[in-house]
């Protein structure tokens, strides 16, 4: 065992002197060490029962005849975090969690590990320390949040309540409005309920094979998801004992499938920077330019919120990710032949398979739309690409023309919004906040949101070398790059320019001639970190561009 290190023979009699302190025992030693990596902490709603599914997993591990060893990750609430300086840690702790599990991992040599996590970067985050370490690895998350309810019986979700501060602003919702959505937008524990980034990250690792059937849809709520939990420590022990290692599930063929199950569940924007992140972990390079091959013959099959107004928990009814990617499989659209954690290859998990709501996941030859959820656009404004979430654009926006409205940074975008400033047939632009100018890439849900909540998210485009939540919609176009504090053109935009958006072309233009352009940047000069010392600074000075996955260099 990797674990016979710290355990057996004379030279290990100070580590097992050590591991006697715990309180472990010689008969517990003798068992394979699984390190059970729990994100739970009492700020972040979807890690508030993480404690309980850690338990869930100790007593899988234990009745598989395992040791379990328990250790910390952090993780971040987005929303939260969201519209002010906080935001900026969001997509850093992506690494922070990568670098301290590795280290954990790495430093006790367990056998194998289970990983707990739930919200938006800290599931990235352990798969990329899972591809690092590569010992046999299984993912159990805490499960989605139930939908809320108001006071009429309708449901109602997280964006809903972004977006009625909005509506207060345009004066189409009173405070008790605004309280009424407080108190029901999020009625329970878990990842937020719509089709957001947490939920999307762990939906794609059920589809990369990382994670057992219902990782990503089985409600935090539901007893359902303790069973899982212990099931998964159960199979850790399994896959331990035949060497099954993340990047024997995680190959190049794995992340493609991810890619084409993305499209139709009609996932975050953001998980096109986290799936090249952990690409590139697996020693693979996942381009920009593969998101719209793979979209161009995937149909997108689901409008979970914010593009619909249905939830986590009806995909779960409905079969979940599995009932998915046997809509894909019928059409030959993901490779069947590809092992998982299960110990079974995909065409093998998906025998029996049944989809039970076809109005809720359609049809292969009855899609929402012929192509996927999501789009990379190219033009001059972003010559190396930018992502909008094509799924959730209201048809009268996949094309748009109109004169940039230019701010520098989130506050003055949301003060000019908030003021209605911004009118119809506007391109908001908000620059400086990539992953360098932020530094840290915050999310723009707060701008929006205010949009949507205004009723102008079917006249008013947005566009930042920032990013979005996955809660956003509406022609929200993220990730320009190259950024503005790295030279790119939208740093170069000034108020009034014409700006073109065609979604389905998957162009995006600055008509503004090359000699305009030219002598603008003659002109141009970086801006001073908005950050210059602590964790923040060092990764501005180390992160890619958004468009290869910003990771550190």
């Amino acid at each position: 065992m990797r674990s016979d290190v710290v355990k057996k023979g004379i030279p290990a009699a100070p580590n097992r002197s050590l591991l006697y302190a715990l309180g472990y025992t010689k008969e517990e030693l003798e068992k394979p060490l699984i390190g059970v990596v729990c994100s739970y902490n009492e700020i972040v709603p979807g890690h508030m029962n993480l404690d309980k599914i850690a338990e869930a997993v100790k007593a899988g591990v234990r009745a598989a005849g395992g040791t379990p060893v328990e250790f910390p990750a952090i993780a971040v609430c987005d929303g939260i975090a969201m519209g002010h300086v906080g935001m900026k840690y969001s997509l850093v702790t992506r690494d922070l969690i990568a670098d301290s599990t590795e280290a954990m991992a790495v430093a006790h040599q367990f056998d194998g590990l289970v990983m707990i996590p739930n919200c938006d970067k800290n599931v990235p985050g352990l798969l990329m320390a899972a591809a690092r370490v590569n010992v046999p690895t299984i993912f159990v998350s805490g499960g989605p949040m139930l939908a809320g309810h108001l006071n009429d019986g309708r449901r109602t979700c997280l964006s809903h309540m972004f977006e009625a501060v909005g509506s207060y602003y345009a004066g189409k919702l009173d405070e008790a409005g605004v309280e009424e959505y407080e108190n029901n937008a999020c009625p329970t524990c878990g990842s937020c309920s719509g089709m957001y980034t947490a939920n999307s990250m762990n939906c794609l690792t059920e589809a990369i094979g990382m994670g057992l059937r219902g990782n990503g849809t089985i409600p935090a709520v539901h007893s359902a998801r303790l069973r899982l939990a212990k099931h998964a420590g159960m199979k850790i022990m399994e896959l331990v004992e035949k060497d099954i290692r993340p990047r024997d599930i995680m190959t190049e063929a794995a992340f493609h499938n991810a890619e084409a199950i993305d499209m139709a569940l009609g996932c975050s924007t953001n998980t096109m920077l986290h799936l090249p992140a952990i690409a590139h972990e697996c020693g693979i390079e996942l381009s920009f330019d593969m998101a719209n091959e793979i979209s161009g013959q995937t149909p997108n099959l689901c409008h979970l919120a914010p593009a619909g107004d249905t939830y986590m928990e009806d995909l779960d009814r409905a079969g979940g990710v599995y009932a998915v990617m046997a809509e894909l499989a019928k059409a030959g659209l993901i490779d069947t032949s590809l092992p998982t954690c299960t110990g079974k290859t995909i065409a093998e998990n998906l025998e029996g398979v049944v989809n039970r709501d076809h109005s809720l996941i359609r049809s292969i030859d009855n899609p929402y739309s012929k192509t996927g959820g999501i789009a990379v656009l190219k033009g001059n404004l972003a010559p190396d690409g930018c992502v909008v979430k094509q799924s959730a654009v209201a048809p009268e926006m996949m094309r748009h023309e109109g004169p940039a409205r230019v701010f520098n940074s989130e506050e003055e975008a949301i003060e000019a919004i908030y003021a209605n400033k911004i009118v119809a047939g506007d391109v908001v632009v908000i620059r400086y906040e990539g992953p360098k100018g932020g530094p840290g890439m915050r999310e723009m849900l707060n701008p929006t949101s205010a949009i949507a909540g205004m009723g102008l998210d079917k006249d008013v485009a947005l566009i930042t070398d920032g990013r979005f939540s996955g809660a956003t919609r509406g022609a929200s176009i993220g990730h320009v790059s190259p950024e503005a504090a790295s030279g790119g053109v939208i740093g170069l935009v000034e108020e009034g320019d014409l700006i073109a958006i065609d979604i389905p072309a998957h162009t995006i233009a600055l008509k503004v001639s090359d000699e305009v352009l030219a002598a603008r940047r003659a002109k141009w000069v970086c801006p001073e970190p908005k950050i210059k010392t602590g964790y923040l600074a060092r990764y501005a000075k180390m992160v890619s561009s958004a468009d290869k996955g910003a990771i550190l260099g």
